[in-house]
């Protein structure tokens, strides 16, 4: 009996060394499968597999995730509460007035109704970032000329003003302002004082801005191409000093 149990000792050692080695040609050749212990993770960059599954990647599954989108900053400006009687009582809605923009010289604005204010809110900034606007910013960051804007019985006047001045302006119009990227300006509202009016006669205003390459080609004192290689004399100069 006992040499027939060293018999079987023997065989299953025999049987067994084979697979440690096949398991070492495994580990070497790295096609063993996932799984066991000593099989390479296929997240795992020490075998230079960058792939992996989506949860064994850095960060996990969908970590790191950029988006395209770009960030605006949002202010709400108004919130104004609408009430419809009607036969079988009265309905109450809730309008929103945003405002957003990057302070880069983009901009938008956009009012929308609900019956919550969370959900108004958020209607009008999904409404506000379909349109944008863009202005110039002229340097110190202030208006490049004396504009003026109007809008039923509203009339805004927006003028420059040096570094240091800040914003002089008061409710809707230094939101769309700062919001535009605008830091040195003076302004004055005549009229209707109603916030939707506001923004709207200052958008109006802005966007009569004129820029400097065109008032010279308009004035026939530069041409097209001189404008062009400033332009594209001062991008580089900029990115030099930077």
């Amino acid at each position: 009996m006992a040499e027939e149990e060293k018999k079987v000792v023997a065989a299953e050692n025999s049987e067994a060394k084979p697979a440690e080695g096949e398991h070492a040609q495994r580990r070497q050749g790295g096609y063993e499968p996932h799984g066991s212990a000593s099989a390479p993770r296929p997240g795992d960059r020490k075998f230079g597999n960058h792939r992996g599954r989506p949860s064994e990647r850095r960060g996990g599954r969908g970590g790191f995730r950029r988006s395209n989108e770009p960030e605006y900053l949002e202010r709400v400006v108004a919130i104004n509460r609408i009430s419809k009687t009607t036969a079988g009582g009265k309905n109450m809605r809730f309008s929103a007035l945003v405002v957003i923009g990057d302070g880069k010289g983009k901009y938008s604005f956009a009012s929308a109704k609900s019956g919550e204010v969370p959900d108004a809110i958020k209607k009008s900034l999904t409404q506000a970032k379909k349109k944008l606007f863009s202005i110039k910013i002229a340097k110190g960051g202030t208006l490049t000329h004396e504009v003026e804007g109007k809008f039923g019985a509203t009339r805004v006047v927006l003028k420059p003003a040096k570094p240091g001045t800040g914003i002089v302006a008061g409710g809707p119009v230094r939101a769309i302002l700062e919001l535009a990227g605008i830091k040195n300006v003076v302004s004055k509202v005549y009229g209707s004082r109603t916030a939707v009016n506001v923004i709207r006669a200052t958008h109006n205003g802005l966007s009569s801005l004129k820029e400097y390459g065109k008032v010279m080609v308009l004035r026939g004192l530069k041409s097209e191409e001189e404008i062009k290689a400033a332009e594209k004399a001062a991008l580089v100069s900029s990115k030099g000093g930077k």
